[in-house]
């Protein structure tokens, strides 16, 4: 618990020592404000802009990675489960998953908007297509990964496939699918405010494009760190669920570990 504490403000430190330093070489003259805003800047523009502009544009760009993400959760386990229990699934529509992600979001980007127009209902299936891959991915290496003792037990019980694979895989599969939902979730903002950028009419990647147009280096700034923020609250509300889904697990494990 004390190391745990120890790094945590040891990276407290060092984003405060950046921080501290980026301030003092644009405040000295080092680094001209248009091409690298100071952190107070971008806190006065996140201020300043909070209630005209930066609300409304976050809450679109939230719903939109938010709902994507979601969506794609129950798709990507069901995906992951089809190519580990079937071969014929893996050898169809595992090539055709890993080239959707090698898809680069801007060629794709103008065929959605053709699709679904400007509405955000097309940058969150954009949102769901590249979050997929990494849940469907870990899903499948974690339940070819479970030893089969748990399931030669599971079967000497009388239990069906179905309640192993519910009961016994997945949830000791659990690791690597929150794992594959961590992954996803560096992408999910990302890629509705870069789905916005190229054609929306609100949402951080239109404030992106303005700001950008405009030379107004502390709103990109502004809109970045809200895009961080977003992702981080994300991470951490994906790591909370996977300690709360563990606990019973490593609850039952010690219990079974002092009856014997």
């Amino acid at each position: 618990m004390k190391k745990k504490g120890y790094r945590i403000w040891i990276g407290i430190a060092t984003f405060a020592i950046l921080i501290a330093l980026w301030q003092i070489c644009v405040s000295a003259g080092k680094i001209s404000p248009r091409v690298l805003s100071s952190p107070w800047q971008v806190a006065v523009c996140l201020v300043e802009y909070w209630p005209s502009i930066l609300s409304s544009a976050t809450l679109i760009t939230g719903l939109e990675g938010l709902l994507g993400f979601l969506a794609s959760i129950p798709l990507g386990l069901a995906l992951g489960v089809g190519l580990y229990s079937s071969k014929t699934v893996q050898a169809s529509l595992y090539p055709l998953i890993v080239t959707a992600q090698m898809l680069p979001l801007i060629t794709i980007a103008p065929l959605f908007i053709i699709w679904f127009g400007f509405s955000p209902v097309g940058k969150g299936v954009m949102v769901a297509i590249f979050s997929i891959f990494p849940i469907a991915v870990q899903t499948f290496r974690g339940l070819a990964k479970v030893p089969e003792e748990f399931v030669d037990v599971a079967k000497s019980c009388g239990a069906g496939s179905w309640w192993i694979l519910f009961h016994v895989k997945l949830r000791l599969s659990a690791p690597q699918i929150f794992g594959g939902m961590k992954i996803a979730t560096a992408y999910v903002f990302a890629t509705a405010a870069t789905a916005e950028y190229l054609g929306a009419r609100n949402g951080l990647g239109i404030v992106l494009q303005s700001a950008f147009e405009a030379f107004q280096t502390p709103l990109i700034f502004s809109a970045t760190i809200l895009i961080i923020a977003m992702t981080a609250l994300l991470w951490l509300l994906v790591a909370g669920s996977e300690k709360l889904v563990s606990r019973p697990r490593r609850t039952s494990l010690k219990f079974a570990e002092g009856g014997r």
